[in-house]
């Protein structure tokens, strides 16, 4: 009955932080009230807090980044409440669908109870725990504080993968409206604009230059539209595959992406959101500041933060203090510089990180609500150009004739 009331389930919660944001995010509990207080100790006032509706069809076998995050949670709560490690798994295990996730939690409980260590248990399933991820808990293996590191991980890993949402949305609605222009434009081409066509027939006359292009462009769209399906598709799995295969090509990419207006800007902050909280957090983790850093460069997300991270490790090593070596880089904004040093001068170096941290995922919040009030309007100007010009083209004809009529 014990380990029946210690069940954690997933709960979805909205509030506002420390500065009157709206935020909101999913958290492990066994019940409403430890969820709310919970999020008090993060500085969130919650507004509502409820059970994660289940999923209609059972759960997925695949295993996601918030999957990891919400049983690091799950095993955090269970250890700060005197759980043992092992009987922590088992709790667990007992509470989750995900089939997949649940097999991995059992081989990881099986290693740990023959005998293996907690960070060697986990290095044997690369695929959903990294280098960091292993090097954190054995941290906290080592000093006898792992349910601390436990916490500070599951803290790191919520936060990353809100920011990684944030930007996928920011990406989404640029994409959202190429995607549904092309699709209207196609339609209105294989479908309204032969209907014209059949009546332009009779006219007997000149048809206007520009509804002579796009009768052409329609016969053209009508006879290859699978080409251009085909064109598509293919284009992107071969951009996939050369930014898979290729890591010039991906570093190009990277380099190229960080010029776009406002997306670009966006995936720039968080580049810099990504590298003070993976810094925080393995630095308060008693790591090296240069062993640190080799965290930290594969964990920005960017080749140009990447690259910049590598020349910082080797000035630090070299006896540069980081917020000058930050400096040299003339990548990073003033204020992640300037809270840097502060944060060295002070001796509270992790606690400016996160700071630093904080400010630039909020700073992305914002500017994504910002792309998001602005495409919605793009979007419809989009669509009434499109959909106005071809209209505008279809009846060009009839108004001419009604002139020559008149």
């Amino acid at each position: 009955m014990a380990e029946k009331a210690q069940k954690l389930e997933a709960f979805v919660w909205e509030g506002k932080d420390r500065k009157g944001n709206k935020t909101k995010g999913e958290m492990a509990g066994s019940n409403v009230a430890q969820i709310k207080a919970q999020l008090r100790k993060q500085g969130i006032l919650p507004a509502k807090v409820k059970k994660k509706p289940k999923p209609l069809f059972g759960g997925s076998k695949k295993i996601t980044p918030f999957d990891i995050a919400m049983l690091t949670r799950q095993l955090a709560t269970m250890m700060k409440a005197g759980v043992p490690l092992v009987q922590s798994f088992d709790i667990v295990a007992d509470g989750l669908e995900n089939k997949g996730l649940q097999e991995l939690v059992m081989t990881l409980r099986n290693d740990i109870s023959s005998g293996t260590g907690f960070a060697t248990a986990l290095r044997k399933h690369p695929k959903h725990f990294d280098d960091l991820y292993c090097n954190l808990v054995d941290s906290g293996e080592k000093a006898g504080a792992l349910e601390q590191m436990l916490d500070r991980i599951a803290v790191y890993l919520e936060k990353t993968e809100i920011l990684k949402k944030k930007v996928k949305k920011a990406m989404t609605y640029p994409i959202a409206v190429i995607v549904v222009a092309i699709i209207v434009t196609a339609i209105l081409l294989v479908k309204v604009v032969p209907q014209f066509e059949s009546l332009f027939q009779g006219f007997g006359a000149d048809l206007p230059v520009f509804t002579q292009f796009v009768v052409e462009l329609s016969e053209w769209m009508q006879k290859w539209w699978f080409v251009v399906l085909i064109g598509i598709v293919g284009s992107i799995f071969l951009f996939k595959e050369a930014r898979r295969r290729s890591q010039k090509f991906s570093d190009f990419v990277d380099k190229w992406i960080l010029k776009l207006p406002v997306v670009g800007e966006i995936l720039d902050k968080s580049a810099v959101a990504k590298f003070g909280r993976v810094l925080s957090t393995t630095f308060a983790a008693g790591v090296p500041l240069v062993d640190a850093l080799d965290s930290v460069s594969g964990a920005t997300g960017n080749a140009v933060y990447r690259d910049a991270v590598t020349n910082i490790k080797n000035e630090v090593s070299s006896g540069t203090q980081l917020q000058a070596a930050m400096r040299n880089q003339n990548l990073f904004p003033v204020m992640a510089v300037q809270l840097t040093a502060i944060g060295e001068e002070s001796g509270n170096l992790d606690e400016m990180l996160g700071k630093v941290a904080e400010h630039y995922e909020a700073v992305v919040d914002d500017m994504v609500d910002n792309l998001t009030a602005l495409m919605e309007p793009m979007i419809m100007a989009v669509l009434g150009v499109l959909v106005g010009g071809l209209i505008v083209a279809m009846y060009l004809p009839i108004f001419q004739m009604g002139q020559v009529v008149g």
